[in-house]
């Protein structure tokens, strides 16, 4: 259990340095931005209790808000990304399926699962984060445009990632 929360801890600290000392400056035509810092709530092990994501959702947005000016947009956007987690995964893996993939990576549980779930509870954040900043109606196609491009970006690094540190595992 110990050497879960280790690893918990050192993919919060590097997502976020990730994401603030290096993708913050990292847009494409000032549309697409990529946010990498949520694998780390997707990444949290399946077991993790409910009370305990939401926290650390909470904290990480928190985190990410202090460092982008953004007061509570991260914050508000991944306490959402936790709540369709939760749902995703509910319906998606089986109860008796936790002893045999203790947390959700590209390596245990597939490359066809873990794009759906990435995919999915990205475009979820990214909706709700450029919705929450724009907030207006005369701007629904730029904000548009970036919530698919960015989900795109995003999801295309997560998978960069994912099959980086990819480790094959033998299904049961």
């Amino acid at each position: 259990m110990s050497r879960i929360i280790l690893i918990n801890i050192l993919r919060f600290t590097a997502l976020l340095f990730l994401q603030v000392f290096l993708l913050k400056n990292v847009t494409l035509y000032n549309i697409s931005t990529p946010y990498l810092y949520i694998l780390f709530i997707l990444l949290l092990p399946f077991e993790t209790p409910n009370w305990l994501l939401f926290a650390l959702a909470f904290t990480i947005g928190l985190t990410i808000d202090a460092f982008y000016d953004t007061p509570g947009l991260h914050a508000a956007s991944c306490v959402v990304l936790a709540f369709v987690r939760i749902l995703f995964i509910s319906i998606t893996v089986q109860k008796e399926g936790f002893d045999h993939e203790p947390e959700p990576t590209l390596s245990m549980m597939g490359v066809r699962w873990f794009f759906t779930y990435a995919l999915v509870l990205t475009l979820v954040h990214h909706f709700f984060l450029f919705n929450l900043e724009v907030f207006r109606f005369s701007e629904i196609p730029y904000t548009l445009g970036r919530f698919v491009l960015s989900s795109i970006f995003t999801v295309f690094l997560m998978l960069l990632t994912g099959f980086l540190f990819f480790r094959r595992k033998e299904r049961k």
